[in-house]
C-alpha cells in the first residue's frame, strides 16, 4: 500500500492508494517542527478513527518545504520499513523530461503537476494551481515540462493587502454579486476576485499566444472551482491532481529500476 505526500508551504496532504484509488485523504498545517513520531501518531490515528487498516510499504513525497524532508525520512523508515520515494531528488525519476535553463530548480510540486496533467489529459496543457503561489505550469506536447508563471497565491495577496493598509479588513475571498462594491468588504472582494479571474485569463491566453497552438487549461487548487464560477477559465478541474502524479511517479520508478 503506498502512502503520497504532498507538503506544501501551508498544508501538507497524506493519501493512501491501493494501486487503484485513494482509500484516504488527510489534511495538517504544514510544520518543520514536526517529529516522525508525532506524523505517526496523527497518522495511525485518523487511520484508525476512519476504519483504514491498512498495510503501508511504500511512501513517495513531495515538498516546497526542505526542511520537512529528514522527518519525513525518519518516519517512512522507522515505522514504514522503507526509504521514501522524494521527488525532486536524483533517485526519483520522473516520466517526463524537463526543459527549462540549466541550473534551474523547479518546485517539486509543478514536477509532479505536469506528470499528473500528461497522464490525464495529454500534451500542450497549462495547469494552474491555487496555492500559497498561483502558478501555471506549461505541458509540451510530449509531456515534458517546459517552464511557466509564478504570480502571488489569492490569499497571499489579500493577506499582503489587509497588513500593508491599516484602514483595510481582513475579507474572505468569494465571488461578488457585483462587480462595483458600495461598501469596502465588498470593493475588496471584487478586486481580488475579478483581478484574479483577469490575471488567469490573460496569462493563459499570453501563453497560448506565445505557443502558437491550442492549449487546455487544467485548474487544481483550494480555489479553482470558486475562479471557474467567474468565467470559462478551465477546460477541467482537477482536485487530486497532485496525489495522482505522486502515484504515476511512484509506479513508474517501480516498473523502471535503477540499474
Amino acid at each position: 500500500m503506498l502512502l503520497a505526500i504532498d507538503c506544501g508551504n501551508t498544508n501538507t496532504v497524506f493519501s493512501i492508494w491501493d494501486g487503484e484509488k485513494f482509500l484516504a485523504t488527510w489534511r495538517t498545517a504544514t510544520m518543520h517542527q514536526r517529529t516522525a513520531d508525532q506524523y505517526y501518531v496523527w497518522l495511525t490515528t485518523l487511520m484508525n478513527l476512519t476504519g483504514v487498516n491498512v498495510d503501508i510499504d511504500e511512501v513517495i513525497v513531495s515538498t516546497t518545504v526542505p526542511r520537512v524532508v529528514f522527518n519525513l525520512r525518519v518516519f517512512a523508515d522507522r515505522y514504514f520499513g522503507c526509504r521514501p520515494l522524494v521527488v525532486g531528488k536524483p533517485e526519483c525519476r520522473l516520466p517526463v523530461d524537463v526543459r527549462v535553463d540549466a541550473g534551474t530548480q523547479v518546485g517539486p510540486d509543478r514536477l509532479v503537476n505536469t506528470v499528473a496533467g500528461y497522464d490525464l489529459h495529454g500534451g500542450d496543457l497549462i495547469v494552474v494551481d491555487f496555492g500559497t503561489a498561483t502558478t501555471f505550469d506549461v505541458v509540451a506536447a510530449d509531456g515534458a515540462y517546459i517552464g511557466g508563471v509564478i504570480a502571488p497565491g489569492v490569499n497571499l495577496s489579500l493577506e499582503a493587502l489587509h497588513l500593508a493598509a491599516a484602514a483595510l479588513p481582513h475579507v474572505d475571498v468569494t465571488r461578488p454579486e457585483k462587480v462595483v462594491g458600495t461598501n469596502t468588504v465588498e470593493c475588496m472582494q471584487s478586486g481580488v476576485f475579478w483581478g484574479y479571474v483577469g490575471l488567469i485569463g490573460g496569462i493563459c491566453s499570453k501563453i497560448r499566444e506565445e505557443r502558437d497552438r491550442p492549449m487546455k487549461v487544467i485548474a487544481t487548487g483550494g480555489l479553482a472551482p470558486l475562479f471557474q464560477q467567474g468565467d470559462t477559465l478551465f477546460d477541467a478541474f482537477e482536485d487530486n491532481l497532485t496525489m495522482h502524479g505522486l502515484t504515476v511517479i511512484n509506479k513508474y520508478n517501480k516498473d523502471n529500476p535503477a540499474s
